[in-house]
């Protein structure tokens, strides 16, 4: 299968977060806040333990969700690149 051009691909923002039991909490919140349809338009990804990839589009909807959920997950830095985020390949 042929790969997309670079214009036709999804634009992602990387998310360092820090919490307990993100793997679990991060979709809860997701869904909570802005229902199925938002969580499939945000297409969360783990990239590391604590790093989260989703949808340049939706980077706001998910700060918000986290930050109207009862435990405390919190958003150290946004990027466009894993580099920036202090991870190198």
């Amino acid at each position: 299968m042929k790969s997309l051009i670079p214009s036709h691909r999804e634009k992602k923002r990387y998310l360092l977060l820090r919490g307990e039991n993100l793997k679990k909490n991060v979709p809860l919140a997701i869904k909570e806040f802005v229902g199925t349809l938002g969580l499939s338009e945000a297409s969360p990804t783990w990239i590391k333990e604590n790093v989260l990839s989703v949808n340049r589009n939706s980077v706001d909807k998910v700060k918000a969700s986290f930050a109207v959920f009862p435990e405390k997950i919190d958003v150290v830095k946004i990027s466009g690149t894993l580099r920036s985020l202090g991870f190198k390949n």
